[in-house]
């Protein structure tokens, strides 16, 4: 039990009330998304002392709005964007080894609709041209995808693809339009739990670097002479000298760079919805696999089972402002009528949906006429010091979920130079979060099971729904000494205990009860939570965080009207 021993050492401390008036750091990263966490985790990594803040939760901004996929960026292909499809499958292929309790491999069908379409609208895009391409063929995407496997070839891990004919795609997915000629299959990659994964990753650092610190629900409320002061949301202050700053606010972007007195223009960002529909036929005829096809005007939409519901997006439209992004009307019923179209023998319907969600990609300043062409590559302008400013700042434009380990690379090698230091380790290779010494295989499965029943006293089944929560964390989570035992569960959703949910709130960085049903459980994406699970979660928050009951009310009510926009009650 040894290896399971090593896993449960204690959560970080919150190491801001540790602070003074006027502490130095080497680095502060504004914005906790995907980026913002995955730098920090690399710096800490090299002994740096870095604090990440964010205005509010981990992971809640646009790093919890996306596709939920982990993809090698095939669409890319018709752009020339051939390094950033070389980029994305590699790091693709290491988070499948590095983050297997979370990412896991998703078989993927293009329905085709004629042989040769497409060849010279192609040759167009990848000229240059503002309009991508129409109806491709089978010709020209059997030529992406073998251009996929090629780029896809460093650490592989799952099959090449392959093309079948109309009748053998028939028969294998019979509720498919009988409009198409034929289908391709290929391998891309999935995440179950993205928001942990951007938790995890802060974790890691603080675990790395005694002295780093991380802060949720905490804005800048000034900037002078190198001095920058925060204040939390609880209404405590500190202050801090840093070294450098970084500027990983995603589409927020350029605000905070004019609050650091360095006025910015660099986002132009696009909005993508999704819908999450509880269709258990759909879900069947999917039988794991993602659909990855063309809407009638052109744009590439996907449909996939997620945590037993059915995933739909997504949208690609120009908008920039993130503060108000939300699943529209006619997005919902474009994704709808998309997915209608694609396959006619299952009806699929505005009842049907638990959850919609919308984010705003921080992509360049563009005037690309159409969203779907605006680079998802990323970039790291450096504003240098100046009179007023004795730190740079580096801001993160760009990039996209599957890249943030390579982007984090490039930018900390950017930031060791700068402050005159060697990188020690390299993250590569290096697990995340609870993908550490995770069970791949079914006798190092059974064994870890057997193993952690014993030391918790949980029957191997409990532990196996935990181990697909928090991968090998799951055994901090089991031997968690609470209030309640593992026999006292939510209401409705009794695959949560009430003790989960206390130890999520005393060692997840938790401040409000959305933190809990959104961010650190599936339990609001899903569709699963009721009024009544919700009550007993605030009891269970409100008690841990010492919570009065007026507060606990307004927690309540606040949850539920974010709920509610989410459950597409507003349309």
């Amino acid at each position: 039990m040894n290896q399971l021993q090593n896993e449960t050492s204690s959560h970080p401390a919150d190491r801001l009330t540790a602070l003074g008036k006027e502490e130095d750091f080497d680095v502060v990263i504004f914005g906790a998304g995907i980026n913002g966490a995955g730098l920090f985790r690399d710096l800490c990594a090299q002994g740096l002392r870095c604090l990440i803040i964010d205005k509010g939760d981990f992971g809640s901004g646009t790093s919890a709005a996306p596709s939920r996929l982990i993809h090698g960026g095939l669409k890319y292909l018709e752009t020339g964007e051939f390094g950033l499809v070389a980029q994305s499958t590699l790091e693709r292929n290491l988070l499948l080894k590095n983050a297997p309790h979370y990412v896991s491999p998703l078989p993927t069908l293009i329905p085709i609709f004629s042989w040769f379409n497409g060849i010279t609208a192609a040759l167009r895009t990848l000229l240059g041209s503002t309009s991508a391409p129409r109806s491709r063929g089978a010709v020209l995407i059997k030529i992406g995808l073998a251009l996929y496997d090629f780029y896809g070839s460093r650490d592989r891990v799952m099959p090449r693809h392959r093309l079948v004919g109309r009748s053998r795609a028939l028969r294998e997915m019979p509720v498919l339009t009988k409009s198409i000629v034929a289908a391709g299959t290929y391998y891309d990659a999935k995440i179950s739990h993205p928001e942990r994964l951007v938790l995890e990753l802060i974790e890691d650092g603080l675990t790395a670097s005694n002295t780093a610190a991380a802060a949720n629900y905490t804005t800048m409320s000034s900037a002078s002479n190198g001095l920058l002061t925060f204040q939390t949301q609880k209404g405590g202050t500190f202050s801090v000298r840093p070294k450098l700053v970084v500027n990983g606010a995603g589409p927020w972007i350029d605000h905070v760079n004019a609050s650091l007195g360095a006025p910015s223009k660099m986002i132009g960002g696009t909005k993508g919805s999704h819908i999450l529909l509880k269709n258990d036929e759909l879900v069947r005829s999917l039988a794991g696999r993602m659909v990855y096809f063309e809407a009638d005007d052109g744009r590439i939409c996907l449909v996939f089972e997620y945590l037993g519901r059915a995933l739909v997006g997504s949208t690609d439209t120009k908008a920039d402002n993130p503060d108000t992004v939300r699943c529209e009307q006619d997005e919902v019923d474009y994704l709808l009528a998309s997915v209608s179209a694609l396959m006619p023998g299952v009806h699929v319907g505005r009842d049907q949906i638990v959850y919609a969600y919308s984010g705003i990609r921080p992509l360049p300043a563009s005037d690309a006429s159409v969203a779907g062409l605006i680079s998802r590559d990323h970039s790291a302008p450096v504003s240098e010091p100046d009179q007023t400013r004795p730190f740079a700042i580096i801001s993160l434009i760009g990039g996209k979920w599957t890249t943030f380990r390579g982007f984090a690379e490039e930018v900390a090698d950017t930031a060791l130079k700068r402050l005159g230091r060697n990188r020690s380790v390299s993250t590569r290779a290096m697990p995340i979060g609870g993908g550490r010494n995770f069970p791949v295989d079914a006798a190092q499965r059974s064994k870890w099971l057997t193993e952690a029943s014993a030391a918790s006293g949980l029957a191997p089944q409990r532990i196996e729904t935990l181990l697909s929560r928090y991968g090998t964390r799951a055994l901090q989570v089991a031997l968690h000494e609470s209030g309640w035992n593992n026999t006292e569960r939510l209401p409705d959703s009794h695959d949560y205990s009430l003790a989960e949910i206390d130890y999520i709130v005393r060692n997840e960085f938790v401040e409000h009860l959305q933190d809990v049903v959104m961010r650190r459980t599936t339990l609001a994406v899903t569709g699963s939570l009721t009024s009544r699970d919700l009550q007993a979660i605030a009891a269970v928050t409100g008690l841990a965080n010492g919570w009065d009951a007026q507060v606990v009310e307004e927690e309540l009510e606040a949850a539920a009207a974010q709920l509610k926009v989410r459950n597409l009650m507003h349309l």
